[in-house]
């Protein structure tokens, strides 16, 4: 298993990655904003794949996100994959909240196994920042996630924190997860100012950070740099607030040298901030993984 920096084996789940069918006759692509992202296009991966590069990198368990790029709102192929090794993953459906059958879908996506929900608002063949965040449309959902304890992995920008912010304080017994951090800006190194938006949302407690690959290459950017910017991402929100996820293979590496740099990145924070990272926190959020 991968070591960290300390020389101990931390145990590591993977909570931000997906898997890709080769076969688009049985699993036709309906990618939201109807272009296929090339990565899901040139590096199919099935959950047996996926599982063997788990193996290669120390990676124990896996929350399998749906390739909405790929597949949009249809969670089948991610269903079937979850149940082929349900000792190593779970899934994290997507719907579109503003549907009214959302709360049928997500009756019925809870009932295949999955555990956990996404919101795809942007997003490379999406971009922009979609605005319906906070439509009163979608509180049912919202509401329905926190009775159901389905985590709401949210892909974002900073510029729809705003719009977050009013669903995060009407639902507070809902956990909101952000992608990729909400992709922040910080090369301009410490204090991190242009991360303000960031830094405020340490107030509410049912928001967490997915620390992925694509933060993990910007805090190594600019003026960015390791040892200035997750202590202050730990100090600020804790690291029981903070849960990795690789991107893979989303982000276009191997999952072994995906895992290698996130334990350099992580070397300036304690072992336990560590610990809680690579794993503590998602058991929390996905008690199913225990």
């Amino acid at each position: 298993m991968a070591t960290n920096l300390a020389g101990s084996s931390p145990t590591i789940i993977d909570v931000h990655c997906h898997v890709v069918s080769p076969d688009r006759e049985t699993y036709p692509l309906a990618p939201l904003g109807g272009k296929q992202s090339d990565w899901s296009s040139e590096r199919p991966t099935t959950p047996k794949q996926l599982l063997a590069a788990m193996d290669a990198a120390g990676v124990a368990k896996a929350v399998v996100v749906q390739a909405s790029t790929a597949y949009g709102h249809d969670s089948s192929y991610l269903a079937v994959s979850i149940k082929k090794f349900p000792a190593r993953f779970s899934g994290v459906f997507s719907i579109d909240p503003l549907d009214p059958k959302a709360l049928e879908q997500m009756d019925h996506w809870v009932s295949q196994g999955m555990t956990g929900l996404r919101v795809f608002t942007t997003g490379s063949t999406m971009p922009g920042q979609q605005t319906w965040l906070d439509d009163e449309r979608a509180y049912p959902v919202w509401e329905k996630a926190g009775k159901l304890r389905l985590p709401v992995a949210m892909q974002m920008t900073a510029e729809g924190i705003p719009l977050l912010l009013k669903i995060v304080k009407a639902f507070p017994g809902t956990n909101f997860l952000l992608d990729h951090l909400a992709r922040p800006v910080i090369n301009d190194g410490p204090p991190y100012a242009a991360a303000a938006s960031l830094w405020a949302l340490a107030d509410y407690k049912n928001i967490y950070l997915k620390l992925t690959s694509r933060t993990v290459e910007h805090m190594q950017a600019g003026k960015a740099t390791p040892d200035t910017f997750m202590p202050k991402l730990v100090s600020t929100f804790g690291s029981d607030h903070i849960l990795w996820g690789s991107n893979f293979p989303a982000h276009n590496d191997s999952l072994a040298n995906i895992v290698k740099e996130t334990l350099h990145v992580l070397a300036p924070v304690s072992e336990a901030d560590r610990a809680n990272i690579l794993s503590g926190t998602a058991l929390q959020l996905y008690p199913v993984l225990k």
